[in-house]
């Protein structure tokens, strides 16, 4: 049995910024056969709901940054993605969330200091934790249409 960490507010957990899930009936169908490990940087730093962030170039690092506050939010993802890969050995997918700050895989927008949006192929930070790892890695959508060709 493949060990696959998913996306907590991809299985139903109500952990997005606004309170809602982004359950995906279809993914969590093709991977009936697999143990799941959910997670979920931004609810564990921050609750739910919560203020939205965005990715922002900052001299040459990417950081997460309040669109309330302005704050970098970065160090408790960061923190939260190192312990859980740390006490997660065995996973050997990576199944994270469109678009996310934190869990987009390749999908994440980024933006520069003026929020100037400046890529939409970002890494979010609890993805950029797993690929450094070499734990395969994918967005939940890209996955779901790779399975359904």
């Amino acid at each position: 049995m493949r060990v696959v960490a998913v996306s907590a507010c991809l299985i139903g957990k109500e952990c997005r910024y606004d309170g809602s899930n982004n359950l995906d009936n279809t993914l969590l169908s093709l991977l009936k056969d697999d143990k799941i490990v959910e997670f979920c940087p931004e609810d564990f730093a921050f609750g739910s709901p919560r203020p939205t962030m965005d990715l922002v170039e900052l001299d040459g690092d990417i950081v997460a940054i309040s669109n309330k506050t302005k704050e970098n939010l970065s160090l408790p993802i960061e923190r939260y993605a190192r312990e859980f890969f740390d006490t997660h050995r065995d996973i050997e997918l990576y199944i994270g969330k469109d678009r996310s700050p934190s869990c987009g895989v390749c999908s994440a927008k980024i933006y520069d200091k003026e929020k100037n949006l400046i890529s939409i192929q970002g890494t979010g930070l609890m993805s950029k934790e797993a690929k450094k790892r070499d734990i395969e890695c994918i967005d939940a959508t890209n996955y779901t249409k790779e399975k359904l060709i």
